[in-house]
């Protein structure tokens, strides 16, 4: 066995068939895959019996303790040597193991991770999130969409560990959101390398619309503060740049009352995001939403970390997240 696929599921037995389907016409067959129920209430075990004929699948329920946790789970049923991870609202393009092996022929990948795409039936919102995520014009640099802008962590929706990389850290930790990225910081202060493996990309649906998308990016905010008290040498300048547009575009939202002038920084902005967004995807009601999505997205990140920073930084209060009980809705 070359790879063990390792997927949390919560809720989510339609995207779980599009994911399991998908995974049916790899190029590469030799892997097995491991879903592990994380307390759903709407379960995908009727999915997973449907597939167990036409993959090498195991199913498994448990109560709910977080996607880091559920990952930690599914490893202690893992056969192979390296494990894989995708979250459970990815589609698998039929080249990807295809693509890693041939990364890995060349390199001593001990842990990796991939891009994401959006795909063609996404919806519109969908896609434009998926823009807002990855462009270099919002922060698709900074989310490691580019080595070049911040060192590279792979992230849960598409990421992997050799067994002896995992093992070496003890796994997932107990953050609900930044796990991954803690999980990544701790692998790389053992001494492994990260490589990013471009080819091997997935197609990523993140949120459905704006108010789920704002609670997630919410919460990135609030973790990347909560990476930082854990790795200090974590928090880069680049991640205070949210909270700088969001403060540019409120002060610039206000000057503009007094005088029309000072808006046009902003619009020339989001003007440059709307242009590159109708040309990648050749979309106008795309383009448009990932306007939306861009200034959702500032916002969110922005003052989740602004929030973070005062509460844990000036406050030194402990660990905390957001919309704990209504992240989902």
């Amino acid at each position: 066995m070359k790879f063990s696929v390792i997927v949390p599921v919560y809720n989510r037995p339609d995207e779980v068939k599009e994911l399991l389907e998908s995974l049916t016409r790899q190029d590469f067959k030799d892997f097995e895959v491991i879903l592990v129920e994380d307390g759903s209430q709407v379960k995908c075990e009727e999915v997973a019996a449907d597939y167990k004929d036409k993959l090498n699948l195991r199913y498994y329920y448990k109560e709910n303790s977080g996607p880091g946790d559920s990952r930690n789970y599914g490893v202690q049923y893992a056969i192979a040597n390296f494990y894989v991870f995708f979250d459970s609202d990815c589609i698998i393009p039929e080249t990807y193991f295809t693509a890693l092996i041939d990364f890995m022929t060349g390199h001593d990948v001990q842990y990796y991770g991939g891009p994401d795409k959006a795909h063609d039936s996404f919806t519109p919102i969908q896609k434009a999130i998926n823009y807002s995520m990855t462009s270099f014009l919002t922060t698709g640099g900074i989310r490691g969409g580019d080595k070049k802008v911040i060192k590279f962590h792979p992230r849960s929706f598409n990421m992997g560990f050799s067994k002896h990389a995992y093992e070496a850290t003890g796994g997932f930790g107990k953050l609900r959101f930044g796990e991954d990225i803690d999980l990544s910081l701790r692998v790389e202060e053992k001494g492994f390398t990260p490589w990013l493996v471009k080819d091997a990309y997935v197609y990523h649906k993140r949120r459905v619309d704006f108010k789920k998308f704002f609670k997630q990016i919410y919460n990135s905010g609030i973790a990347r503060i909560n990476l930082y008290k854990r790795h200090p040498a974590s928090l880069k300048l680049t991640h205070f740049f949210p909270s700088a547009f969001l403060v540019f575009m409120v002060v610039s939202l206000l000057a503009s009352l007094l005088c029309w002038v000072f808006i046009l920084p902003l619009a020339f902005y989001l003007t440059l995001v709307f242009l590159d967004c109708l040309v990648s995807s050749k979309s106008l009601k795309v383009a448009l939403l990932s306007v939306a999505a861009t200034l959702v997205q500032h916002t969110a990140y922005g003052s989740g970390f602004i929030y973070s920073f005062w509460r844990r930084i000036i406050l030194d209060k402990g660990e905390f997240k957001a919309f704990s009980k209504n992240f989902y809705k």
